[in-house]
């Protein structure tokens, strides 16, 4: 049986939310776009793509003939249900190939606590790893096929005890790495396009914005430029190694955040990821945040990041995005 510290940082934390394969993908170009309305706002998405087609709820027979190759078994156990979330769509989301890049950063807990509202403070409260350090976890995604189209998505999130759920810092830690449940509270959440952007932003309050993110991968590394959306200048850069002793071990991944609605009332969403491919290191060189001088890297300069604790590399991975509900239906339903 592994020591409590090697269950710590052997299995830190899996992922809040859930991004793809070789190629980055970009921005279309308004040749390539229509325009359509979701909740109010006039938003374009690809001509004749995923979204403009089905709404997000494509035939998993059409996603067979447009991504040859894919395994889609598992979302055939999966249903759909049509929900209203400020717009109608389709719950869960499905994300069929992609890919991500995490790395787990202590960080000064008071300031964690400060960044919470209120209400969702007196409901879940970050992990004390040790005193006065709580942990933030930086995620780089890709979505290369899903049904909102593809694009990329960085989250900065803290990293939380459950809901209704006690708060024992290291204990909680090792409790949600065992069962493979985890539960944060978004902080900052960028993506590339803004079907991405308004989908979130209307449909799950959660705190995205449109940036240029730039996905480059080589032989050995993958890295993320994020631009600064005030300025279009470079600001972060995320700079993460291909890991060689990738595992081919399936393992399935609940990841919950709890925030609140655009009624200010309490709410939590989860996403259910299917990993095919995945790596881990304890090594500090393995990824490497390189701040410049816009918004997203002056507020990552004010958490006190420290230590680097893990970082995934996790090259293929499957996932299904379910809409948000109020928090109180929580108790009973997972």
């Amino acid at each position: 049986m592994k020591p409590a510290s090697a269950v710590l940082t052997g299995l830190l934390f899996n992922s809040l939310a859930n991004a793809a394969l070789a190629q980055t993908p970009e921005t279309p170009s308004p040749t390539d776009t229509t325009v359509i309305d979701i909740g109010g706002h006039q938003v374009p998405v690809v001509k004749g793509g995923l979204y403009d087609r089905f709404r997000s709820n494509p035939p998993l027979s059409v996603i067979a003939t447009e991504v040859p190759g894919v395994d889609l078994s598992w979302f055939k156990g999966l249903n759909k249900t049509r929900v209203d979330i400020g717009f109608e769509s389709y719950s869960p989301n499905f994300y069929y190939q992609n890919s991500r890049v995490t790395a787990i950063y202590t960080a000064d807990l008071e300031r964690l606590r400060a960044l919470m509202p209120a209400e969702v403070l007196a409901t879940v409260q970050p992990l004390q790893i040790w005193p006065g350090r709580g942990l933030i976890a930086f995620t780089a995604y890709t979505y290369e096929h899903c049904d909102n189209d593809a694009y990329n998505e960085v989250a900065v999130s803290i990293v939380t005890n459950q809901p209704g759920r006690a708060n024992l810092g290291p204990f909680t830690l090792v409790g949600q790495s065992l069962s493979q449940d985890f539960w944060g509270y978004v902080l900052k959440l960028p993506v590339n396009t803004e079907l991405a952007r308004v989908r979130g932003v209307v449909g799950y309050n959660l705190p995205k914005w449109l940036t240029g993110i730039d996905r480059r991968e080589d032989g050995q590394s993958v890295i993320y430029h994020i631009t600064d959306s005030q300025t279009g200048k470079p600001d972060v850069t995320f700079t993460t190694k291909k890991l060689d002793t990738l595992s081919r071990d399936v393992e399935v991944i609940t990841s919950s955040f709890t925030n609140l609605d655009h009624h200010g009332q309490l709410a939590y969403g989860y996403a259910v990821s299917r990993e095919l491919s995945h790596a881990s290191s304890r090594d500090a060189e393995s990824a490497t945040l390189t701040l410049g001088d816009g918004d997203l890297s002056n507020y990552l300069r004010s958490l006190g990041l420290g230590k680097m604790l893990r970082y995934e590399y996790v090259p293929e991975f499957q996932s299904a995005l379910y809409a948000p509900k109020p928090l109180a239906t929580l108790v009973g339903e997972r």
